[in-house]
């Protein structure tokens, strides 16, 4: 016998920025039929602001207040209903509304804690407007780690053939190389290892490890971090019994016939990891954030202010950010 649909998970999707393509976006789920009769979606935003998008974008959907007892239907979109600060209009930022930005990831955030949301999706959000209203935010990914006291999250992009972490993640270039310790490396890699046994299935996963400078420093030629920082704490974990592969050079680990070997690339920066993966996955990818005790997967674009409103906006990066979450809710089940 098939499960009641009462008992399907429920995966709360955040609709980020309101001025932004979030709202649109999140429309699109009612007319998809992937994850049917797998799970839920339930959106967090204000429920006026969904309808009058749906009406500027033609997108045809139903609207409805979430109710924890009503089971899912084919072109209903529930929603969680939060209001706006302040109306909004497409394209146009208003950092009087940052404060409901953040608030639409608290809710979802009190909810996965609280067993009422199996895991959270999440539109793009703007970091300067947030900053503008005098509220400091780096990104998703430190937010969400400050909220649950977590004192070390791994950001992942998955795309393309490829799943990518970071070792770092926004910061200015020359702040890279005091970033990465022995320590700060280890518990990364121990997070992506453990994540990627319990989030992707994978029981023996193989990881790419890059190095930090051009040709992984040239034998100490182009920079001494690989020779002592980043080998010693590799061979200590192989010690261990992990698969890890490095330091590479970053510039033809992307290659094939590497590829071929893991399961799992850590890049050492941001545009050091993420170039090659944005190359091959745009409009497809999703970024994971690894470590949070709750299940935790986005978009892996931005808000796109110019197409907010038009109904234009590709939703293939929400649709497997979904279908990602409901895949690793399966796993923790």
């Amino acid at each position: 016998m098939s499960p009641s649909k009462s008992a399907l998970p429920r995966i709360a999707v955040t609709s980020g920025e309101p001025a932004g393509i979030g709202p649109e976006l999140c429309l699109r789920l009612a007319g998809e039929g992937a994850w049917r009769g797998r799970a839920q979606p339930v959106v967090l935003g204000d429920i006026d602001l969904l309808a009058q998008r749906a009406h500027e974008t033609k997108i045809a959907c139903q609207l409805r207040p979430w109710q924890p007892d009503r089971a899912p239907e084919d072109g209903v979109l529930d929603v969680l209903s939060l209001p706006l600060a302040r109306p909004s209009t497409p394209g146009r930022l208003d950092p009087g509304n940052a404060g409901y930005v953040l608030q639409l990831l608290d809710r979802a955030l009190a909810g996965c804690c609280a067993g009422e949301f199996a895991a959270m999706v999440t539109a793009p959000v703007h970091k300067g407007v947030i900053n503008d209203a005098g509220i400091a935010f780096t990104g998703h990914t430190e937010y969400l780690a400050e909220k649950t006291g977590t004192g070390r999250v791994v950001m992942m992009l998955a795309g393309g053939g490829l799943r990518v972490a970071l070792a770092t993640t926004h910061l200015a270039l020359r702040d890279v190389p005091a970033a990465i310790t022995a320590e700060s490396l280890e518990e990364t890699l121990r997070i992506l290892q453990a994540d990627m046994k319990r989030k992707f299935g994978i029981a023996a996963p193989r990881i790419l490890v890059a190095g930090l400078n051009p040709h992984a420093g040239e034998g100490g030629y182009l920079g001494r971090e690989e020779i002592e920082v980043i080998t010693p704490v590799l061979e200590r974990l192989r010690g261990e019994g992990m698969m890890l592969t490095g330091p590479l050079p970053a510039d033809t680990m992307f290659t094939p016939p590497l590829l071929a070997k893991g399961d799992c690339v850590l890049a050492m920066y941001h545009d050091q990891g993420l170039t090659a993966l944005k190359y091959a996955s745009f409009g497809q990818g999703i970024n994971v954030t690894l470590g949070l005790p709750v299940i935790r997967t986005s978009v892996d674009h931005g808000t796109a202010l110019e197409l907010a409103g038009t109904g234009s906006a590709d939703p293939g990066s929400l649709f497997v950010a979904v279908e990602q979450a409901i895949d690793m809710a399966e796993r923790a089940r």
